[in-house]
């Protein structure tokens, strides 16, 4: 019985291998890997009679209902069942080992099919291309290429009662498949399409690719504190080819909405809450997405989502209203959605929201005047799971006819998984509701990229199993995700106990995220989670001798553990130095994970209010996914570090980081508040006309029992060095129309290690026609200083730096005066003024 055993499942949505790994360490013990998905199940409850075993546990991924695992052994095979929520009981039948991979029959599967290089075309011949298709197909085949089904039979959003994927496929009644995880799948759907469908044209399979596909990156929110734009375009780029030879396509993501209220779950997926800095990673993730051309093999269809203004939800709570001047949304949350068009995104997903009180998914104003005709994209728009029905929900349409009507009015392409579309634009149609022209031009925009990314030329060309398994975790890429993990974390506080000694110091690893492998974050579906590298792990791999760590949980992460503070302070007593690892569980970031509190839990507070009564030098090191409330922790901590989620190298990075190996460098992208009630908060604010920085006694724009400013800013980040900023010198105070001036300052390594400085500059117009925000950032460097090494840093200004939207609905600038700031984050700047002349 104990050891490792596999099982192969193979039914009509699915196959499954399953690994079991069963120890018997002063009790039994249960490890279980899924492939092409792991649900990451955790087995807490397990009991042996004799020959069989039966387990209890649960996964976040099926909202951390039970499942329940039996097994029977004899000789080297075993037999049982495995049951899951929704999904139900599932035989299982298998052997001692590993076993096979699941993709040697496709392996050779593959190599026989026919395959071609893609036809190089202009947009003229591919357009002609298209009107021939559009001339063949029949009005239901239009609509199929407009609708999506899901690949197998667990879902991340509300169950869809609908024919199988094969049957729906062969009648032509879809055009593209969500979350086909199963390389096997993916195959006998395309073989399906390609052969058995009338028309014979090959199928988008869709995923979200957020952070990375089998190797894990950090969380964007994390990757954004590094500010280092080519990084995060590797990234992004080892995610496409991963991802590519697997089979998809079609990609959910980047998400690039601005986010500045950490209440909301899904500020982990973006890039803080400047408009600026989330446009210049917006461009960067899709240039590494979609590589120099769809058609290299490599790439995959970027989907900027979502399309609009989902970050400023009300009380940061998922799919909730929106409601925002059109400045506002001109100014903070549609620049990276511009940048992300012009870098050539090849797709928009809706937002759930409402703009103008009408829901996007039907909002004509925002996806056809918006962004079709004003900002000129031509590519697919998607929408987001079940938001066509909910327009109904949301009390714009009387029922689902009228819903579908409304969404196809407003230029939405593709429904995602919902049939709105196949049940009611046939009729809508016959009865003159709706014109068939605007299917022909979303089928034309479908096709169209059909036709980019080559499957209609080879519609295998994305199926490259050997290719798949050689990439996955392969050592280049976990050392690039190990790379852009060190450059993400942020040291917020070091009263000299950091960096740690290799040698000669006794350490205490205490805390629920000591031994943890949730380091990976929401929105990914590696199934080497087993393998990411954790806290413990990566402080061991520096030191020569194990025993001089003392590892302890003290608390769950949740709760309590019983006995759990009192075995802790036994071992913080014989340390040197503790290193506290607190947070998060990934479940509680990501979509559907807002919450009212974003203090850690309390049994990890109590658990560290007892170990500071020690007096011992202490490091918090952080796992979480959005901004938390540090105010207790700045006090009574010497050191802490925001690490995020990082991804399969976590331990690694973080090790790095903790022994010196590599100087933190990360800033932060998002304000920490000092508690709930300054929420949102963020620096580039408008000042009021009370600003309680100008204006003395109680009659200012403040708060009776709390500061205005954030307990850690925007830009804000620490070094094992120090670095000295000379004042700001202008080349010129006068800048002219077309012209430019230069701001510049001299950077001093005042400190004793090497590290990185993300140079800031910050710009204020002073008087404009409508209000303009205290600061906004228009320009960063990422430089590299020796001990006592400076460096002069030079920014170029031009009047392209200083438009915005003004009272008369144009985008220009004013002429008038300005403030630049440079420094080392939005608070802790030089500052120097010149003037716009017309």
């Amino acid at each position: 019985m104990l050891g490792i055993w596999n099982c192969i499942v193979q039914t009509d949505v699915l196959n499954m291998k399953f690994i079991f790994r069963i120890t018997n360490d002063h009790g039994y013990t249960v490890n279980m890997k899924m492939e092409p998905m792991n649900f990451n199940v955790e087995f807490f409850k397990v009991s042996v009679d004799q020959k069989k075993l039966k387990a209890v546990g649960r996964s976040a991924l099926l909202a951390g209902k039970e499942v329940t695992l039996e097994l029977g052994f004899e000789a080297e095979k075993c037999n049982g069942s495995i049951d899951f929520p929704k999904l139900g009981s599932i035989k299982l039948a298998g052997t001692v080992g590993e076993g096979p991979s699941l993709l040697e029959g496709l392996k050779q599967k593959i190599k026989e099919e026919k395959h071609s290089e893609p036809v190089q075309r202009s947009a003229a011949e591919i357009d002609a291309a298209v009107k021939e298709w559009l001339d063949r197909m029949t009005l239901e085949e239009k609509i199929g290429q407009m609708s999506q089904t899901v690949a197998s039979a667990f879902s991340f959003g509300n169950t869809v009662i609908s024919d199988t994927p094969q049957k729906l496929v062969e009648e032509g009644k879809v055009g593209s498949i969500l979350g086909a995880f199963d390389m096997n799948k993916v195959y006998e759907l395309q073989k399906i399409a390609v052969e058995k469908s009338r028309l014979k044209i090959p199928l988008f399979f869709n995923a979200d690719v957020i952070h990375g596909y089998q190797t894990i990156f950090p969380v964007p929110l994390a990757w954004s504190c590094s500010w280092d734009l080519e990084a995060i375009k590797r990234a992004t780029a080892i995610s496409a080819k991963e991802a590519s030879a697997s089979g998809v396509t079609y990609n959910h993501g980047p998400m690039v909405d601005i986010t500045r209220d950490p209440r909301w779950g899904r500020v982990v997926e973006g890039a803080g809450e400047d408009p600026y800095l989330g446009s210049q990673i917006a461009k960067a993730q899709v240039e590494g997405f979609q590589g120099e051309d769809l058609s290299d093999r490599d790439s995959i269809i970027a989907c900027l989502k979502h399309f609009i203004a989902y970050g400023a939800v009300e009380g940061g709570r998922d799919y909730n209203t929106v409601d925002i001047s059109e400045q506002r949304l001109r100014e903070t949350y549609l620049p990276p959605f511009e940048a992300g068009l012009a870098a050539g995104a090849g797709s928009v997903m809706n937002s759930f929201n409402t703009y103008n009180g009408i829901p996007i998914a039907g909002n004509k104003q925002i996806l056809n005047t918006l962004l079709r005709k004003e900002l000129g994209f031509e590519g697919m728009v998607i929408s987001d799971y079940g938001s066509i029905s909910e327009l109904a929900v949301h009390g714009v349409a009387k029922d689902n006819k009228q819903a579908a009507k409304q969404a196809l009015d407003a230029t939405l392409d593709i429904e995602m998984v919902t049939q709105m579309y196949a049940k009611f634009l046939p009729e809508l149609v016959a009865e003159g509701q709706v014109s068939e022209e605007h299917i022909n031009a979303a089928v034309s925009r479908i096709l169209t990229y059909k036709y980019k990314i080559g499957i209609m030329d080879d519609p295998y060309r994305y199926i490259r199993p050997e290719e798949a398994e050689r990439l996955y975790m392969s050592q280049a890429h976990l050392e690039e995700s190990r790379s852009l993990a060190r450059k993400s974390i942020v040291l917020l506080k070091n009263k000299q106990v950091l960096p740690l000694q290799k040698t000669g110091q006794k350490l205490a690893l205490i805390g629920p995220f000591a031994l943890s492998k949730d380091l990976l974050g929401s929105w990914q579906f590696s199934n080497y989670g087993e393998q990411t590298v954790s806290l413990l792990e990566g402080v061991l791999s520096k030191l020569a001798a194990n025993d001089s760590v003392t590892v302890v949980a003290g608390c769950a992460v949740e709760h309590k553990i019983e006995g759990g503070i009192t075995e802790a302070l036994e071992a913080a007593a014989y340390s040197d130095v503790i290193v506290l690892a607190l947070g998060e569980e990934s479940e509680h970031s990501g979509e559907a994970a807002s919450k009212t509190k974003i203090s850690l839990p309390e049994a990890q507070l109590e658990l560290a209010q007892e170990i500071v009564k020690l007096g011992k030098p202490t490091v918090l090191v952080l796992t979480n996914g959005r901004p938390v409330l540090l105010d207790w922790f700045e006090t009574h901590m010497d050191a802490i570090v925001e690490t995020w989620y990082l991804g399969s190298q976590a331990g690694q990075a973080i090790a790095d980081v903790l022994y010196g190996d590599y100087t933190p460098s990360g800033k932060l992208t998002m304000s920490f508040p000092y508690n709930e009630g300054q929420i949102p908060i963020y620096y580039n604010h408008y000042n009021t006309g009370r600003p309680a920085t100008e204006r003395k006694g109680k009659y200012a724009s403040k708060y009776l029992d709390a500061s205005n400013e954030p307990l850690y800013p925007f830009g804000y980040g620490l070094s094992y060095t120090t670095f000295k900023y000379s004042e700001v010198v202008l080349n010129s105070e006068h800048l002219h129309r077309g012209g430019s001036i230069t701001a510049s300052v001299t950077v001093t390594n005042t400190g004793e290690y090497c590290g990185e400085e993300i140079v800031q500059m910050y710009i204020r117009d002073l008087v404009g026609s409508v209000v303009r925000p205290v600061k906004e950032l228009k320009g960063f460097k990422r430089i590299s200083l020796t001990a006592g090494e400076s460096q002069q840093v030079i920014f170029t200004i031009t009047e392209d730096d200083l438009k915005f939207n003004t009272s008369d609905g144009s985008f220009q600038a004013e002429s008038g005066d300005f403030k630049v700031w440079i420094g080392t984050n939005s608070r802790d700047v030089q500052e120097a003024a010149f003037e716009l002349l017309d």
